[in-house]
């Protein structure tokens, strides 16, 4: 018979078997969003070095759970419950760093700065996705029209005399700058709002994210103290049990 109750054991390394896989999901992801580190890093995002190694961390500290659990020591699982007080303590501090680094962004996206449309317009890809956006949310440049130069696309046509209608409202259309190429009527809106409403969007989910996982912590760590008051007890008992019979 284990030293801890089965159903116990059961589900703490099945939780521990989910979080390692989602730990490789998110190495996944940080590699995928390796490609936009730059443009995070112009409107003032978080460094994607942490996303690394928070990544890694999850696995890691996934791996030790379900060896500890499995292995029923009651040194491994003191070792589980010490990362997760501190993963808990840590994931609370990065929810409050999401927090203030998203009102930054959005301080970023109000004073819509110059460096905001060159982090974008200085890469290939993102031209790309800033014109698939012209087109669907009906807005031109991510500052102002003048993003473009003097050549503005075809995605930033305002062809309504009434001015298209948003998400955001009426964006209405104006007259195209002077000296450039493109259509004579452009959207009047700007595509700074939206491309907030989309990064607000991630921050939310990442403030949920890190909250959920310091409350989950907080779980594991009281199911591990838990399963370590097993561990003794079995330990306990049976070395009575051994010294009577010498006896």
């Amino acid at each position: 018979m284990g030293k801890i109750n089965g159903c116990l054991k059961c589900l703490f390394i099945f939780f521990n078997v989910l979080f390692a896989i989602l730990g490789c999901l998110l190495i996944f992801g940080a590699v995928k969003a390796s490609a936009y580190s730059h443009q995070m890093a112009t409107v003032g995002g978080p460094s994607l070095g942490w996303s690394w190694v928070f990544a890694i961390g999850v696995l890691g500290i996934s791996c030790l759970g379900i060896y500890a659990g499995c292995s029923e020591k009651a040194l491994a699982l003191k070792i589980f419950a010490g990362f997760m007080g501190v993963g808990m303590v840590i994931m609370l501090i990065f929810g409050i760093i999401i927090a203030v680094t998203r009102n930054k962004i959005k301080n970023g996206f109000d004073s819509a700065s110059s460096e905001l449309s060159k982090s974008f317009m200085e890469d290939e890809e993102m031209r790309l996705l800033l014109e698939g956006l012209q087109e669907t949310a009906q807005c031109c440049g991510v500052v102002s029209a003048s993003d473009w130069g003097n050549n503005i696309p075809s995605s930033c046509d305002c062809k309504s005399p009434y001015g298209p209608l948003t998400g955001l409202g009426m964006s209405g259309c104006k007259a195209k700058p002077q000296d450039a190429s493109g259509p004579e009527q452009i959207y009047r809106q700007t595509c700074s709002d939206f491309i907030f409403i989309w990064l607000d969007l991630v921050f939310k989910i990442a403030m949920g994210f890190f909250f959920g996982f310091a409350v989950t912590a907080l779980l594991g760590l009281l199911v591990t103290l838990l399963m370590i008051y097993q561990v003794k007890r079995h330990d306990g008992s049976g070395g009575s049990s051994i010294a009577m019979k010498g006896y």
